[in-house]
Formats: structure tokens, C-alpha cells, sequence
């Protein structure tokens, strides 16, 4: 005799890990178009097209009445990162809920390798920066992001038996690594704020909680109240990706009877639902991996960098010396060093199939700071000016280092599991 089985039970297991086969394919995806990106925006940057490229990427449109006039180069960054920001605040969400982070003991590991990850490059560039006599603290929190499209694309490179264990605490440890410079930027890189403005946005924020909470996914209501949001907290001074968050933090991730989306049947023939956090998250992550960071990098990535005199000059600023000390050494200083402390207290530990060099070289890995860096390098120093070239080469160069160390030590280990692998069969 068969029980039946209530809505709860036939709630589809969390999203994220219940396609990490997919998320992997996507991302990695996502990073090659990323990289193909920046290597464009490099050549036109530094090549007889570059007054075509500097003129489209200034090239400005809006209405100004609503503050929307703004550059391509601006549009991609407040506008499409938001939809980047809106996936990043419904994974988070889910992770809360249902994933990883629902449970204390297992969420304080990635969660202190995060902190770890944030704190440590911070510190290396600030220490850089104020040894050299140098002004430009502000950028402080620009080597603390993890770029996650890079960074998978990387392990899906070199590290194709490794254990799955590493690619989820990776994963589990971008996303709190994204709360975190969220966080930085509402916090810091906001200035002159505008309450009225502000206010107004609760409005459409409201209604796009109901609509969804009621199981409403209609385009034609959901987008334009979305983009509202959207526009009012750009018009208030905070950082308008910070809406994208917000949005995605409204979305129900259990579902319900009024808020599901049916994605087959269990085994006895019963329907199973997922939330429509989840159902949002498979169908905006395309658009964000895979036209959003590549179009953002198009714009951000582009820096005349006048020959090898201009990138020795570029090289050894304090800016760019600060970024790359911070992306690989602090990052992977951090991860390790707060991982090791986290497993020394009563009943916390690392899953026992990575090792410590796995988790060395995952942290390398985390070190490509390559997005969110360039978005908070932008706020710091502005989109123009010698920081702002500082900053570009600094973040490239620098992710770039840690990706090359991360997948030498990442790619040795891939070929001590396969060889253990193949002994076993």
C-alpha cells in the first residue's frame, strides 16, 4: 500500500546542485565568451579602431529627466549586470532556504573561506597602497570578488575528476562571496543619497513581491515593474545592480500551491514542482552568462594600454600592484587560512575528499576577480583617468596569474585522481 505524499515531499531538489552538470556547462560557456570579450575589447583598445570603440562605448542615450542618460559603457554596467545581480539574488535566496547555507554546521565552512577570501585581499591592497605613499584607498574592495563565470570555466578545464566535493564548495563559496560585495557596494560605494526616490521604489518592489508570491510569471508584468525598481534606485544614488538583488530576493523559493512550476513526475507517477526562484534562475542565468558579463567586459575591459612602456607604467602603480597582491595572494591566504581555522573548532570539518592542495588550488582559482573587480574598480576611480587603466590591467593581469597557478596545481591534482581512478577499475 503506497502513502500519498504530500506537496512537500514532491518539492524538486535545490536547483543549483540538482543541475551542477548543467551550471558547469553554462558557466563555462559563459566564460569563453567572457574571455573572447575582453580579448576583443583589448585589440580595439589598442589598435587604429580604438576612437571607434572609445566613441561607441561613450556614446550616451536616456532620458534625462528620469538621470538615464547615460553611456553604453554605463548602460551595460547599471543596467544589464542588474540581470547578473538578479540571478545572484535568487541563488542566493534558494541557497538560504534549501541549499548549502540552510544548515549552520555546514554552511560555517564556505561561509568562513569567503570572509577569508574578502578580508585578506582587502587588507594586501591597502597595505600596498599605504606603504607607497599612494592615495587610492578607495579601491580597497576591488580585489575581494570572485568571478565565478571564469573561475568555473577553469575547473571545467583542468579538473574533470577532481572531486565534485570542490566544484560545490567553490560554487557554495561565490555565492556568499557575492552577498559580500553586494554588500560592499550598497555600503561604500554609495554616495549622495536620495530618499525620495528611493521610497517610491518599495511601490513597484511590492507589487512585483505579490505578483510573484501569487505564482505570477507573465513577462508583461513582471519586467516593466522590475525596471521601475530598477530606474528609482538608480535615480537614488545606490548602485542599481543593487536592485536586481532585491528583486531576486522576493521570489519564493518553496513552492506552493500558487507559486510552482510543475517539472515532471517522481517515480510514482506524481507531479514535482520547484519554486519559481529555481524556474527564474535556469531561464535568467542564460541571459546574464551569456549576454550580460560578455557585454559588460566588451565595455569595461577596453584599456589603451600604450605598448610595454605603458604596461610596465601600468604595472608597477600601486593600484595595479595592490589588485594583483590582493587577487592572488590575499585571496588565496585567505580561503585557506580562515578554511583551516573554521576546522579546528568542535564538530566542524572539510569534506574528507579534498585535500588540502585541492583547496590550495581552488583558492588560486577564486582569485579571478574579473567582474564584479572591474564594476567595483569603475565605482572607486570612474570609468576614465590613469586609475582607471591601473585598475584594468591590474584586474587582468592578476586574474589572469591566479587563473595560470590555480589550473597548474588544479591540473596536476586532475591527473593524480584520474591515474587513482583508473587503478581502481
Amino acid at each position: 500500500m503506497s502513502h500519498p505524499t504530500s506537496d512537500a515531499t514532491r518539492q524538486a531538489p535545490h536547483a543549483i546542485w540538482r543541475g551542477i552538470n548543467q551550471t558547469l556547462k553554462q558557466d563555462s560557456m559563459g566564460g569563453l565568451l567572457l574571455l573572447c570579450a575582453t580579448i576583443a575589447a583589448l585589440i580595439l583598445a589598442n589598435s587604429p579602431a580604438a576612437p571607434w570603440y572609445e566613441n561607441l562605448r561613450d556614446f550616451t542615450f536616456g532620458p534625462e529627466s528620469l538621470h538615464l542618460n547615460l553611456s553604453v559603457g554605463a548602460w551595460a554596467a547599471d543596467g544589464l549586470l542588474a540581470i547578473f545581480f538578479f540571478v545572484v539574488g535568487l541563488e542566493l535566496k534558494e541557497e538560504f532556504v534549501v541549499g548549502k547555507l540552510r544548515n549552520p554546521r555546514t554552511a560555517l565552512v564556505p561561509i568562513a573561506a569567503a570572509v577569508g577570501g574578502v578580508a585578506l585581499p582587502a587588507v594586501f591592497y591597502t597595505l600596498v597602497i599605504t606603504t607607497s605613499g599612494s592615495n587610492a584607498i578607495n579601491g580597497w574592495a576591488i580585489p575581494a570578488a570572485t568571478d565565478i563565470a571564469f573561475a568555473v570555466a577553469v575547473i571545467a578545464v583542468v579538473g574533470k575528476f577532481l572531486p565534485p566535493a570542490l566544484r560545490t564548495f567553490l560554487l557554495t563559496l561565490a555565492v556568499v562571496d557575492d552577498l559580500l560585495a553586494i554588500s560592499i557596494i550598497a555600503i561604500f560605494y554609495t554616495d549622495d543619497l536620495a530618499w525620495l526616490p528611493l521610497l517610491i521604489a518599495l511601490l513597484p518592489l511590492a507589487l512585483f513581491t505579490i505578483a510573484v508570491q501569487r505564482g505570477v510569471r507573465a513577462w508583461w508584468i513582471l519586467v516593466p515593474l522590475g525596471v521601475s525598481v530598477w530606474a528609482l534606485v538608480h535615480a537614488s544614488g545606490i548602485h542599481a545592480t543593487v536592485a536586481g538583488v532585491l528583486l531576486g530576493f522576493m521570489v519564493p523559493v518553496i513552492a506552493s500551491k500558487r507559486a510552482r512550476v510543475n517539472v515532471g513526475k517522481n517515480k510514482d507517477g506524481e507531479p514535482v514542482y520547484e519554486g519559481l526562484a529555481a524556474h527564474f534562475a535556469d531561464r535568467w542565468s542564460i541571459a546574464s552568462s551569456i549576454i550580460a558579463i560578455p557585454i559588460f567586459a566588451f565595455f569595461a575591459a577596453g584599456v589603451a594600454i600604450g605598448g610595454f612602456a605603458g604596461l610596465r607604467e601600468s604595472l608597477l602603480s600601486p593600484v595595479a600592484l595592490g589588485i594583483i597582491a590582493g587577487l592572488i595572494l590575499g585571496k588565496s591566504i585567505g580561503i585557506t587560512t580562515a578554511t583551516f581555522l573554521v576546522t579546528k573548532l568542535p564538530g566542524i570539518e572539510l569534506d574528507r575528499s579534498i585535500k588540502w592542495i585541492d583547496l590550495l588550488g581552488m583558492s588560486f582559482i577564486a582569485g579571478i576577480g574579473f567582474t564584479v573587480s572591474l564594476l567595483v574598480g569603475e565605482l572607486a576611480f570612474g570609468a576614465q583617468g590613469e586609475e582607471a587603466q591601473y585598475v584594468k590591467v591590474g584586474v587582468l593581469c592578476g586574474s589572469l596569474l591566479a587563473a595560470i597557478i590555480g589550473a597548474l596545481i588544479l591540473g596536476a591534482r586532475n591527473r593524480t585522481y584520474r591515474a587513482l581512478q583508473a587503478d581502481m577499475k
